[in-house]
């Protein structure tokens, strides 16, 4: 059995299906391994920004090693099928877009459309538009001093004289009301 089968058969699983989404997250992983010299992150080595939240992120999660627990999979939500892959070793980046499928296909063709492309053929290959991101940081925590639930730092607000998380804390907007 071949790598690649094995990567896709790991994909599936984790999944859950097999579905054109998926195999959209499958080949743009396999493209960025091959355009970026990249292996499997077991921790932050490889980033990527996704530009949707759609199938084919389970795939990047289970290829590349990347995960929102990690920090290395970061969400910026376009609704755009467009990943941004970063190699922390080398410096290197590359923003893969997927290429626009013929119109009128059912979600069958559709697998089956994206299952016979190489990569190079699915996706436009562009230069990242975002800067490659710090690594996660660790925050302090603070307990809520209305619901007493532990928070991070950063997401604790002053509200007279007491931390507050952002469920308890009232934004004060004076066109909301």
């Amino acid at each position: 059995m071949t790598d690649e089968k094995q990567l896709w058969e790991k994909a599936v699983a984790f999944h859950g299906h097999v579905c054109g989404g998926l195999t959209i997250g499958y080949k743009a992983a396999l493209y960025a391994i091959e355009l970026l010299d990249l292996t499997f992150s077991d921790d932050e080595q490889v980033v990527c920004i996704t530009e949707n939240d759609a199938c084919g992120v389970d795939a990047i999660q289970v290829i590349l090693g990347c995960s929102v627990g990690k920090g290395n999979l970061l969400f910026h939500m376009r609704g755009k099928q467009a990943f941004s892959f970063y190699n922390r070793k080398t410096g290197k980046s590359v923003r893969l877009v997927l290429k626009e499928k013929p119109a009128g296909m059912t979600r069958a063709e559709s697998l089956d459309y994206y299952q016979s492309l190489a990569p190079k053929d699915m996706f436009d290959v562009k230069e990242t538009t975002i800067a490659l991101p710090e690594q996660a940081r660790i925050f302090d925590s603070y307990i809520c001093e209305c619901c007493g639930e532990s928070t991070g730092a950063n997401w604790i607000r002053l509200a007279g004289g007491k931390k507050l998380c952002l469920d308890c804390y009232r934004q004060y907007d004076r066109f909301d009301v």
